[in-house]
């Protein structure tokens, strides 16, 4: 191979170098210019807290009488919940007998609107009483009466031209209200229920009981007002 030829191959064999090396160059300078980037947003409130939540439905209730004191509204979600005392006479019922208990409904300051209904009575967990065969609970009636303005809780609440409306009247094992009453938001009314628990003159006699077997006996009814906003 002479001089000329030598050098001709050797310049050939430079460009192909370079223009591989060239084309590396290309293909390292794609890959830095692939910039990358990351932008994030939040659902806020406008001043830079949280913007988005669940609204709060609660339901207080006040068994203390006139039930105006904010202080007397509790929270009670369990059986037996908060205690209606229906007065001494209560425990010594004979056939013919009626006492009555008043509680207070609302919603808490902080709650959306809803509305509650009754449910039919239960017996009271944790309390004891002396009715082994529920006699005594199967035999007692119940009336409930409600408005949304207080009225006095007493015969005069279930007596012609009263202005509460009953909602329960019947055995006070199966009976519940009829219908469910409205709650305002943010505590905005209340709603006053007026219960009325008696005795009836003719006794339901359970099969193989007699009158006698009804006496002495005690019990603790419970009622759940169900909430539903």
């Amino acid at each position: 191979m002479n001089t000329q030829t030598t050098r001709a191959t050797t310049r050939r064999k430079v460009f192909a170098l370079a223009a591989g090396g060239a084309a590396l160059g290309i293909g390292v300078t794609a890959t830095l210019a692939a910039w990358t980037d990351t932008e994030w947003v939040f659902g806020g409130d406008g001043t830079g807290g949280p913007g988005v939540g669940t609204s709060t439905f609660s339901v207080e209730q006040n068994t203390v009488a006139p039930f105006t004191d904010d202080a007397d509204f509790t929270n009670e979600p369990d059986n037996p919940g908060g205690e209606i005392v229906f007065g001494p006479d209560a425990i010594d019922l004979t056939p013919g007998d009626a006492v009555f208990a008043a509680v207070a409904l609302r919603t808490s300051t902080e709650s959306i609107a809803g509305s509650v209904e009754l449910q039919a009575a239960v017996p009271a967990a944790g309390i004891a009483v002396d009715d082994p065969a529920g006699l005594l609970f199967d035999a007692l009636e119940v009336r409930v009466a409600t408005d949304d303005a207080s009225f006095a809780c007493d015969a005069t609440a279930f007596a012609a031209g009263s202005t509460a409306t009953l909602i329960a009247d019947g055995p006070l094992a199966s009976t519940g209200g009829s219908a469910a009453q409205a709650l305002l938001e943010a505590a905005g009314s209340t709603q006053f229920y007026c219960f009325e628990i008696s005795l009836p003159d003719t006794l339901p006699l359970a099969p193989g009981t007699t009158i006698d077997d009804y006496m002495g006996l005690t019990a603790a009814p419970a009622w759940e007002f169900q909430a539903t906003s």
